[in-house]
């Protein structure tokens, strides 16, 4: 049956070849990006190797609260449900440290920007087909520092990384608690997967994109991942397996949801 699904930071690496895997599969497919060119030209490259011409996208930079929250109210106005959110967009290095609302680059676009989205979609989410969402977490997880989730304080590049990617994953457990009408699943697509991400970071990979966009393509779309909302799926084993301690911790799952709500209302 065809989904109607959602990518976000889809115009390249593994959320574009998850997007051209899908659309190969029939789906109706949204992508995203922070650029209006890059994603048209997304869009077209879609449909050409895919033969859909069910494709479309929204424009936001994800750095920009004001940004993410015109994206949903969009998205909200054009669509009439949505079946899948694949929470894709992330960032490592950046030359500027901190956002215009003085946010952690890496906490912003990673954590706090899709948590705003998501959280801004759940009515239409839960008018969706069986719906799941895919959140990308990360092999580097790190206990998340109130001051960094703030962006008062200034920490390495991997350090942020690491606590936004672990923050999205305490925040997919708790949303599985909260919303069990939905099947969220994090996922470790797989370390140092051949992207222009990783080139930057890194300037080696390990294994191939397509390790990754396959992964999200399978746990969004297969049957048999259906009873698996609030599990971690670490793909550089293959299985689902354990988090980073915290994650498994109320209190600290309820402390970040909390904080971030409130960072939110004073940059609203």
């Amino acid at each position: 049956m065809s989904k109607t699904i959602l990518i976000t930071g889809s115009t390249d690496g593994i959320g574009k070849l998850t997007a051209i895997q899908l659309a190969k599969q029939g789906h109706t497919l949204y992508i995203h990006g922070r650029n209006a060119t890059k994603v048209a030209e997304t869009i077209a490259t879609i449909k050409a190797e895919s033969n859909n011409e069910h494709i479309d996208g929204f424009v936001a930079d994800f750095s920009s609260m004001a940004a993410v929250r015109a994206m949903a109210s969009e998205v909200n106005e054009k669509l009439t449900t949505l079946d899948i959110l694949i929470n894709n967009a992330g960032v490592f290095k950046s030359r500027e440290p901190f956002t215009a609302d003085a946010l952690d680059m890496r906490m912003a676009v990673n954590y706090i920007a899709p948590y705003l989205l998501t959280t801004s979609l759940l009515d239409l989410l839960k008018k969706g087909d069986r719906t799941r969402i895919i959140n990308l977490s990360s092999a580097a997880q790190s206990s998340v520092i109130d001051s960094v989730l703030a962006g008062t304080k200034e920490e390495s590049q991997q350090e942020t990384y690491a606590q936004s990617k672990l923050a999205l994953l305490m925040w997919s457990f708790d949303l599985a608690i909260q919303e069990p009408a939905l099947t969220v699943i994090p996922v470790n697509p797989g370390s140092l997967l051949n992207t222009n991400m990783v080139k930057e970071a890194y300037g080696h990979h390990w294994s191939p994109a397509d390790k990754g966009a396959t992964i999200l393509q399978d746990l969004a779309t297969n049957p048999n991942y259906a009873s698996h909302s609030g599990d971690y799926f670490d793909n550089d084993k293959g299985s689902f397996g354990r988090a980073h301690t915290d994650a498994y911790s109320e209190e600290k799952r309820t402390h970040l949801i909390t904080t971030t709500q409130q960072i939110l209302k004073n940059i609203s």
